[in-house]
C-alpha cells in the first residue's frame, strides 16, 4: 500500500492551485453523483475524504495552511449539484445551506484529514530544516557574499587593479566586502 501511495504523482500546487483543484474535483464528483447515484449524500462524503487528501499532499510546504481552507469551500462547491434547490436562486441556496448543515459531519471529517496531513508535513519539514548543518547552502570553496560576489558587471572576474572586466567599479571580492560594510554604516576592514 505504501509502495502504491509513492508511485502517485506528487504535484507541488500553490495555496490558489490547491483551492482550484479541491474545488474542481469537488463540482466534478457533485455532478457525476447527481448523475449516477442520484445525489447520494453518503458517495459525496467518501468521495471528499480523499479529495481532501490529495489537496494537503499536494499543496507545496510553504502554502500548507491553504489546505485545511480549501476543502471545506470546496466542499461548498461540490454540495451545489446534489442541494437539490428549486424556485431560483434563493430556493438553491437555502438547498446548499442546508445540506451543508446536514452534512457537517463529512465536512469537518475532510477538513480534519486535510490539517492533519499538512500539520504532519508542516512538523517533518522543520525537522529536516533543524538537522540541516548550517553552511549546507554554500558548497565548499564558493563564495559566500551572494551571486556575483567575485564577477563583474559583465560577468567576468574583479580585480583590485583596475584591470578586469569591473576595472574602476570596485566589484573585486574585497571590494564587495568593504561596500557593504559601508553600506551598513560601519568603517570598512583593511
Amino acid at each position: 500500500m505504501v509502495q502504491a501511495l509513492r508511485r502517485l504523482p506528487a504535484p507541488r500546487l500553490t495555496g490558489l492551485g490547491a483551492g482550484l483543484f479541491a474545488a474542481a474535483a469537488m463540482l466534478l464528483v457533485g455532478f457525476l453523483d447527481w448523475l449516477v447515484l442520484d445525489g447520494s449524500p453518503l458517495a459525496f462524503g467518501l468521495l471528499f475524504l480523499p479529495v481532501s487528501a490529495l489537496t494537503a499532499l499536494w499543496v507545496r510546504t510553504a502554502d500548507l495552511v491553504t489546505a485545511p481552507i480549501a476543502v471545506p469551500i470546496a466542499f461548498a462547491v461540490g454540495v451545489v449539484p446534489i442541494a437539490g434547490g428549486t424556485g431560483g436562486f434563493g430556493g438553491q441556496a437555502m438547498a446548499v445551506v442546508t445540506a451543508l448543515a446536514v452534512h457537517a459531519g463529512w465536512l469537518y471529517g475532510g477538513t480534519l484529514v486535510a490539517g492533519l496531513i499538512a500539520s504532519v508535513r508542516k512538523v517533518r519539514e522543520m525537522g529536516r530544516r533543524r538537522r540541516r548543518p548550517v553552511g549546507a547552502g554554500h558548497p565548499a570553496g564558493a563564495p559566500r557574499g551572494g551571486p556575483g560576489a567575485a564577477t563583474g558587471p559583465g560577468g567576468g572576474a574583479g580585480s583590485r587593479s583596475g584591470t578586469g572586466a569591473g576595472a574602476g567599479t570596485g566589484t573585486g571580492s574585497g571590494a564587495v566586502r568593504r561596500n557593504q560594510a559601508a553600506a551598513r554604516g560601519r568603517r570598512p576592514s583593511p
